[in-house]
């Protein structure tokens, strides 16, 4: 006899493994942390002993033992073998639906025209965004589909490159003029901002990097500092300052007349590429293929 109850037991150990953490297993479940924790605690209850190592240091507090490792990846394909059979209950009636999920600075400044775009030709798929800094775990179901900016290392996911990445200068129009757009000493002279998000891998160029590339002077202060890439398109459109960020997100911004690309003629190849990522090893459903190969169509003509 089947019970329910070591289903329950089942869903919260599989997604506290992979998350080596009751409260992110507990986020993507809808629960509480406390709980998601009662209940690996009644399955190894019913086993007969800890399916956890548990430490209250280190990066990983959370680690498997031997026997739950190797039974993680059954489990694991239990669970997807029962989301598959609810998706075929829900039958044809059902309208089918994609997640996909993204960071916030590239949804806002490169994604969102585009989905906007494909629902116009799509209109029986719906979409679903995830948005987050963190990476969805799309291997396991958590999202569809991905697109992600990084060097492509990423395990247990199939990559297709969309386009490749490069740093660019700007600032409002409002603070610049013509004459003043490939002038050095003016930059010097300006607010400069400073994204401090992490680029790891990048090459991301640091103001001292551009502005010995311009043969500029030195700037005059320390500038604006911004953890945070959104916040840093933000104060360069609101005129605060002159800013390097990735192309992508601030290129439909450019065409528009919103934000002055600086020295356009000097460009900062950056070691980052776009790519749409799915599942390894489960087959991608119909829907999802769909949206897949009409984004990478779509990169590809507008990049002609």
């Amino acid at each position: 006899m089947r019970s329910l109850n070591r289903l329950k037991w089942l869903h919260a150990f599989e997604a506290t493994a992979r998350h080596g953490s009751f409260t992110r297993a507990a986020q993507e479940l809808g629960v509480t942390s406390a709980a998601v924790g009662q209940l690996v605690r009644s399955l190894e209850d019913w086993v007969g002993y800890p399916l956890l190592h548990r430490t209250r240091t280190g990066k990983e507090r959370l680690t498997l033992v031997d026997e739950a490792r190797d039974a993680l990846q059954d489990i694991t394909q239990g669970l997807d073998k029962l989301e598959t059979g609810l998706n075929k209950l829900r039958g044809r009636q059902a309208r089918s639906v994609v997640v996909i999920t993204a960071s916030q600075v590239l949804v806002m400044n490169w994604l969102m025209d585009r989905l906007n775009r494909f629902s116009e030709t799509h209109a029986n798929i719906d979409l679903r965004l995830n948005v987050t800094e963190n990476l969805m775990d799309v291997q396991h179901g958590e999202a569809d589909i991905g697109i992600r900016c990084g060097q492509g290392d990423w395990a247990g996911v199939n990559k297709t490159w969309l386009m490749d990445e490069e740093a660019v200068l700007v600032c409002s129009p409002h603070i610049v003029s013509p004459e003043k757009m490939t002038c050095g000493e003016w930059l010097s002279t300006q607010k400069l901002i400073h994204d401090d998000t992490s680029h790891p891998g990048a090459d991301f160029p640091s103001w001292g990097d551009v502005l010995s590339v311009l043969n500029a002077p030195k700037a005059r202060d320390s500038g604006l500092h911004i953890n945070s890439t959104s916040a840093v398109i933000l104060s360069a459109l609101g005129g605060r300052g002159v800013a390097i960020v990735r192309h992508a997100l601030v290129k439909s911004l450019i065409e528009t007349g919103q934000l002055a690309q600086l020295h356009p003629e000097h460009r900062w190849p950056l070691k980052w590429s776009y790519y749409v990522v799915t599942p390894q090893k489960s087959v991608i459903r119909s829907e999802v293929k769909v949206f897949h190969d009409w984004l990478i169509q779509d990169v590809l003509s507008e990049n002609m």
